[in-house]
């Protein structure tokens, strides 16, 4: 995958970690410079609910292959 940008809309699910069996959408503010092992990432950001709105802010240590970018919450209409 390229690089990913903030504002994004990240499908978070266990190909990116373990720790995420159930799959959350993830809104990216910023990758962080945290040394780490390769191929993988911190990222920090907000867990979106269905509508899209920011529940929860978190940084998630992730698989950098695993990231999948996802439509936006509440795409294709309201």
């Amino acid at each position: 995958m390229a690089a990913v940008k903030a504002g994004e809309v990240l499908l978070i699910g266990p190909e990116c970690s373990v720790q995420f069996v159930h799959p959350i959408l993830f809104r990216l503010i910023r990758r962080l410079d945290w040394t780490t092992y390769d191929g993988w990432l911190w990222l920090d950001g907000y867990v979106l609910d269905k509508r899209g709105d920011a529940v929860a802010r978190r940084s998630i240590f992730v698989l950098e292959a695993g990231l999948t970018v996802a439509p936006p919450p509440g795409a294709g209409g309201r």
